[in-house]
């Protein structure tokens, strides 16, 4: 059998595209509608929340005093002179930003539960607000939270001692600053859940649009004293999450609430306004970095200033130091930086929460990179395809500054690649012809890498209270012949069901059909942590191969009993158990074993029938790597950027299915060009929202989406069991770069540099205002 690396259509399809899934959404019809009355003030002091004058029969108004006793969600953090603030489900006292949740109505129809809560009277006395990094570090800015003065709220710093003497040394210091705007997740189904209470057993079952179902039961619990074992979470088809959907919100643990304490089910279904104004943020930074090189362009030395824009509040489980320390570790990227500096802090002001988003702080830090990188070629006279093969590592393992283990890798192999697929000097033949004509193109490159498939190592290094890391796979075959494999791991929308099938069918000699992948839903899977931070095909796809061995071995001690052979000359393939020429089918062996235990002997090593076993995998991680190229054409007059090529050469060890492993580059691209291009949060000075809806906030369609070319390589690196790296993040993280590398070489001759994303229309022109090309 050789089920991995085919592109086997994805198994979950056939019902979604039949329009047969099961969403959240669907799951909610019937229940008890629940609508959030949002605050329209990023700062005050909550008077008084005042019911509507003709509340419906049945209806109800819950405000923070209702759940008085309830406590916060407070992630926590143990260095990085971190600030534990928590946030109440509901607010009693203050709100902190627009769209923070302050009240719930619940009505029988979303309907009416809407017009309900439009006619809530909200009295809040306004206060000052700082809604960007500069307005809360100012002198005498306002304080969002007493025990965080200086809205500092987690700060990490490292000086190595080689650093000041490699930038005293340096034939040449590359100084630039970059700024990366706020961005949302903006997943195609927004949050939701519905929670319902069985009145024969206590429970509440909650049904949930999230990824990490199994810490959303553990902190629901905890946060509302009720036994653990009296809630299940289900996650159900999910439509998306990109990391968004990790966190624990408050608006989960209150349809909890509601569901016990009205013995009921309650439904609140999130619109693309709240999405925008409510769900977690990213990306917002603000990055300052210097480069000590020498005459021949060698990299001696690397220092950072990270600004983080980390919102009201800490997001939990991972806290509001995921975007600053993941900076603040990781920037080296796949580069050799012998001396290195970095200063990161996360800035609480009063705008919505931060959190987790696809590639989290690596779009902006691969963006620093690059640019530096492109600048010191620049400005050393050096070709920057040479300068970066002098200084990407090109010998493995290599130790990081930070102390993290780079496994094998092709960093220069996949630039290469690229470089030769864009036929440079073509393309320079076509830029210097399109330039007589007043038009102008630009090639632009970015090479980094990827941590992947990270686990209970890497998170304890950040001291996190709550340490994610390892999965659990518990592995059966039924009396009929069926695999199923129940994973901790939740996906949502990866294709991971399938590409577990292929690995568990390769072990076991049958087809991916006859494997069932059952996963999210916490009554009927062993504790796990979800799928992000591309991790599900490493560890997940790791622990299932482990599972997978040990009930081939089981197998094949009872097919030897039956066939009289020697357990180690038994082969599994083709729903078959081989003995030389002699076999038996699998689903035969699996009914003997469950219901004719007798025939297999009374020794007690052998009678091993249950077939079923549990496996767990916790590996440190592996790097994936890759090169994106990008080819843009500007329109000087509008500012308007066109991606004419889009190329990737991308390596993740081994692929279990090519054809996933392409759709997720396409849409980690997709979602670096919006990054590159089009999306931004934007904040009034007063913390008023101004991007609220998709009329505002502008996503790339189809026509701003290329073709995208793969070029796959696959390096295969023993940190990781099936070879497999993890590539979920990828796309996203190298878009950024390539593309605003290749508009400053499109705009060389105006001398602009792009140094802040999304490069729009409007910064382009402001660029170029007042500029002339030189020959």
């Amino acid at each position: 059998m050789n089920w991995t690396g085919k592109r086997l259509p994805r198994l979950e399809d056939p019902a979604l595209l039949r329009g047969e899934g099961s969403y959240t959404a669907d799951i909610a019809i019937g229940a008890r509608a629940v609508r959030l009355v949002r605050s329209p003030f990023a700062s005050g002091r909550i008077i008084s929340i005042t019911p509507p004058a003709e509340m419906s029969a049945g209806a109800l108004l819950v405000t923070g005093r209702d759940l008085a006793g309830l406590g916060t969600i407070r992630p926590t953090l143990a260095r990085f002179n971190y600030v534990a603030i928590g946030q109440p489900i509901l607010p009693v006292e203050r709100v902190h930003f627009v769209g923070q949740a302050v009240a719930a109505v619940i009505a029988d129809t979303p309907e009416r539960a809407e017009d309900l809560a439009e006619q809530v009277m909200l009295d809040i006395d306004p206060e000052d607000a700082v809604a960007d990094l500069d307005a809360a570090m100012a002198p005498g800015a306002p304080v969002l939270h007493p025990e965080a003065p200086g809205n500092v709220l987690v700060e990490g710093q490292l000086r190595q001692s080689g650093c000041d003497a490699a930038f005293a040394g340096a034939a040449h210091v590359v100084e630039l600053g970059i700024r990366s705007r706020r961005q949302n997740a903006t997943p195609m189904e927004g949050r939701g859940g519905c929670a319902t209470f069985d009145r024969a057993t206590g429970r509440v079952r909650l049904t949930a649009s999230c990824q990490m179902p199994h810490m959303l039961r553990t902190g629901i619990a905890e946060l509302l004293g009720m036994p653990e074992a009296d809630l299940q979470v289900v996650a159900p088809d999910v439509g998306g999450g990109f990391g968004q959907k990790m966190a624990l919100f408050p608006e989960y643990p209150l349809l909890v609430w509601l569901a016990r304490k009205y013995r009921g089910s309650f439904a609140w279904i999130e619109d693309r306004n709240e999405n925008l104004i409510a769900s977690a943020h990213s990306r917002d930074q603000r990055h300052v970095i210097r480069g000590a090189f020498d005459a021949d362009g060698t990299l001696r030395g690397l220092e950072v200033d990270i600004l983080s824009n980390v919102g009201a509040f800490s997001c939990y489980p991972v806290t509001c130091g995921v975007e600053p320390l993941m900076a603040f570790a990781e920037y080296p990227g796949p580069y050799k930086v012998p001396a290195y500096a970095a200063r990161a802090r996360g800035i609480t002001t009063n705008t919505c929460v931060m959190a987790p988003y696809r590639g989290v702080s690596r779009p902006a830090i691969t963006f620093g990179m690059e640019r530096l990188m492109d600048r010191a070629a620049a400005q050393l006279g050096i070709d920057r395809v040479a300068l970066r093969r002098r200084n990407l590592v090109d010998s493995f393992p290599c130790r990081t500054a930070m102390g993290m283990t780079l496994d094998d890798a092709s960093y220069i192999e996949a630039m290469d690649r690229a470089i030769d697929a864009a036929d440079l000097p073509a393309f320079r033949a076509r830029q210097a012809a399109a330039r007589v004509e007043g038009r102008y193109l630009g090639l632009g490159f970015a090479v980094f890498n990827e941590r992947t498939g990270y686990g209970t190592p890497a998170f304890a290094a950040r001291s996190m209270g709550i340490v994610p890391g390892y999965e659990v796979v518990d592995i059966a075959m039924t009396p009929l012949g069926e695999i199923e494999a129940r994973i901790g791991a939740s996906p949502h929308g990866q294709g991971l069901r399938t590409a577990l099938a292929q690995l568990i069918a390769d072990r076991l000699g049958v087809t991916p059909d006859a494997v069932r992948i059952i996963h999210g839903d916490t009554d009927r899977t062993p504790y796990g942590w979800g799928t992000f931070a591309s991790r599900g095909m490493v560890i997940a796809g790791g622990a299932c191969q482990i599972a997978a061995d040990k009930l081939a071995d089981r197998l094949r001690v009872l097919a030897a009993r039956m066939l009289q052979a020697d357990p180690a000359g038994i082969v599994l393939r083709d729903g078959q158990a081989f003995a030389g020429e002699a076999s038996m089918p699998l689903a035969e062996l699996a009914r003997l074993a469950h219901q004719r235990s007798d025939l297999f002997g009374s020794d007690v090593a052998d009678r091993r029938f249950n077939l079923a076993d549990t496996a767990s995998y916790d590996p440190g991680g592996t790097f994936s790597n890759a090169c994106h190229l990008a080819e843009v054409e500007v329109d000087v007059e509008t500012g308007l950027v066109r991606i004419a090529r889009y190329l990737v050469v991308e390596d993740a060890g081994r692929l279990i299915n090519p054809m996933i492993a392409d759709g997720q580059v396409h849409g980690g691209v997709a979602q670096g060009i919006a990054n590159a291009l089009f999306e931004e949060i934007i904040y009034a000075e007063d913390g008023n929202i101004l991007t609220g809806s998709l009329a505002d906030y502008l996503p790339p369609t189809a026509a701003e989406i290329p073709d995208i070319e793969i070029i796959h390589l696959e390096t295969i690196s023993d940190a990781s069991i099936t070879g497999a790296k993890g590539l979920g993040e990828g796309g996203a993280i190298g878009a950024p770069a390539a593309i605003g590398n290749a508009i400053s070489d499109a705009l060389a001759p105006f001398g602009v540099d792009i140094t802040e994303l999304p490069a729009t229309p409007a910064r382009i022109r402001a660029l170029l205002r007042g500029r002339e090309p030189t020959p």
